[in-house]
């Protein structure tokens, strides 16, 4: 079983290398021109010391002189073969590096490009550590074996010229060589099975260890309020140690292999000697072919190790490869029309017979009806886990209903194209996110056509305008990563401000202005509401002060909607709906005493 697993690696690897030259072929043959090259010098290099040696040093031994024009050509020559190997070396260089940086580059942008493709849902499964690694690492190990790769295609070339060149100086000699190669292949075989397993465990451990680091370091805050330092540095310790430990496992083999590996051309060496000096007392070849094969052997340890270095990171290279693979081959795509709405002004949304479920998991929305009429103000109220959050993303386009439609004047969203949507509907949730970038940055994201006009009149709309003003450099402040220089008010105002920027035709704000003062949540609603541009809103609410500003409450019940009406309407008939409202306020009146007695 292991050794069909290791074949099966090892026919992968390979067409992951295949996959590469097919896609970078143009430097893939400038790196195998310089590599072949370099070999062919080599060889070449070998028969001149041979013919140096036998032609020149020998014979001036021998009668005690050297000439001063023999000397000059033989420094010609080794400075010409000197000067093609530098750029033989500098092509292979070139063509190897510039493809892996190059295939590295392509395959990150197209991870990249997959993540901001993929729907939330399919982000919500995978760890966040888990996605950084296979953008970056697994990136990383899926090429490694592209730059040595060259240089490997090209020892094939020199080993089959060495080959040719020892069958036509003395098949003996040759016969030596035929014995060695297929032991240096041979053995690069079995070092690769070897450490097959060893470097796919490896590689899932570099992405376990990133997923733990990453989870503590977005938990910074919970493990430091709940003094949970000690333990989260042994969880992440044990993760850490179990990498080590197979990087070790990695290292330990490679050290045992890399001594053979050198021996093994020493032993061809020591064998061409013994064997060539009875040869040259026969008088079956010359003082100089004994010495270019015996040059020849002592220098083929180093690029024939290349072919061992392609081999050794297969395991490596296919263990990325198919971590990449399921990022880009990951189903869930939401497909988009190419319809724009033709109305202008705000938008009117209705969920039509709406039912949700979260992959295979139980309904969480069941046979949701009501209407955003173009210009006013629904409420959505309901009880932890009624549906609310589910309802804000299908309103955005975040996930598609089950069954039943969401539309936006009349169209159901699959039907518009992604700028459509986009400019129609935005989105506000409960968490902001804020770049580690400026105020500017923030509000604008460099959208077309967004001024400092803009974005001001935005942060006027969020009520933000006022402490943004206060900043040291207004539009150019720092905001810090996930905008920790901000208040969890200033930051939920500063991401609506950044939505009104856009000037969307339908707002959803899911509980979006929970850390705020009421007083500034009522501001911020009656700004959006008598706005001249106007926006629909739908707005997840839970303070009574909120709830009655709404021309129309949708009252939600396990993912039902129970009742609509306006907010004194349902106070007169809907009993759940009074109790919710009034456990709403006096949670918050709660909170607001508890304030006053830290202040």
């Amino acid at each position: 079983m292991t050794r069909k697993a290791s074949r099966d690696v090892l026919g992968r690897g390979l067409r992951v290398l295949g996959q590469a030259i097919r896609t970078e072929p143009r430097l893939f043959i400038i790196g195998t021109i310089g590599s072949s090259l370099f070999g062919l010098l080599v060889i070449a290099n070998s028969y001149v010391v041979g013919w140096v040696i036998g032609n020149v040093v020998v014979p001036a031994f021998a009668e005690r002189r050297a000439g001063a024009g023999e000397l000059a050509l033989i420094a010609a020559v080794f400075i010409g073969i000197a000067l093609l190997r530098v750029a033989s070396i500098f092509g292979r260089r070139l063509g190897a590096g510039f493809m892996q940086f190059r295939l590295q580059a392509r395959y990150r942008r197209a991870v990249t490009r997959r993540y901001l493709a993929l729907p939330p849902a399919w982000h919500q499964r995978h760890a966040t550590g888990t996605l950084l690694s296979n953008a970056n690492s697994d990136v990383e190990a899926a090429f490694v074996p592209i730059a040595p790769l060259p240089f490997a295609v090209g020892t094939i070339v020199m080993i089959a010229a060495a080959l040719v060149s020892l069958f036509l100086t003395d098949w003996v000699l040759a016969m030596v060589g035929v014995c060695l190669f297929p032991a240096l292949f041979g053995l690069n075989l079995v070092y690769s099975r070897r450490m097959s397993p060893r470097q796919i465990r490896a590689q899932q451990l570099r992405g376990k260890v990133s997923a733990v680091a990453h989870e503590s370091f977005d938990g910074a805050l919970v493990v430091k309020t709940m003094g949970r330092e000690a333990d989260e540095s042994q969880r992440f310790a044990v993760h850490v140690s179990e990498l080590r430990d197979a990087l070790i496992s990695v290292g330990r083999l490679r050290g045992l292999f890399d001594p053979v590996m050198d021996s093994l051309p020493s032993v061809g060496t020591l064998a061409v000697l013994l064997l060539g000096a009875w040869r040259l007392e026969s008088g079956a070849i010359t003082v100089a072919e004994l010495v270019s094969v015996s040059f020849l052997f002592t220098v083929l340890a180093f690029p024939v190790r290349a072919i061992g270095w392609v081999v050794a990171e297969l395991p490596r290279s296919v263990a990325g490869w198919e971590r990449v693979q399921a990022v880009l081959g990951a189903d869930g795509d939401l497909t988009y029309g190419a319809t724009a709405p033709a109305r202008t002004g705000p938008a009117e949304l209705t969920f039509d017979h709406v039912h949700f479920s979260y992959g295979d998991g139980a309904e969480v929305l069941h046979d949701v009806s009501f209407t955003v009429p173009a210009g006013r103000t629904v409420a959505l109220v309901g009880a932890t886990g009624s549906g609310k959050s589910t309802i804000a993303s299908l309103a955005v386009r975040l996930v598609d209903p089950d069954r039943g439609a969401v539309s936006v004047d009349g169209v159901p969203l699959p039907e518009l194209s992604v700028p459509a949507l986009a400019s129609a509907a935005a989105l506000v949730p409960q968490v902001p996110f804020v770049f580690d970038d400026t105020v500017r940055g923030n509000v604008t994201l460099e959208r077309d056509g967004l001024s400092d006009a803009d974005a001001w009149s935005a942060l006027r709309q969020a009520q933000a305008e006022g402490f943004i003003a206060a900043l040291p450099a207004g539009l150019d402040t720092a905001v810090g990563e996930r905008g920790t220089s901000l208040s969890g008010g200033q930051r939920q105002r500063l991401t609506l401000a950044r939505a009104l920027a856009g000037r969307p035709r339908l707002l959803v704000l899911d509980d979006a202005t929970s850390a705020v003062d009421p007083r500034v949540e009522a501001a911020i609603l009656a700004s959006l509401r008598g706005h001249d541009s106007g926006a629909s809103i739908l707005v997840v609410a839970y303070r009574r002060a909120t709830i009655a500003l709404a021309d129309q409450v949708v009252f939600l019940a396990d993912g039902r909607v129970v009742a609509t009406g306006t907010h004194a309407e349902l106070l007169a008939t809907e009993p759940g709906y009074v109790d919710l409202v009034t456990a709403y306020e006096q949670a918050e009146a709660a909170r607001e005493e508890d304030s006053r007695i830290i202040a």
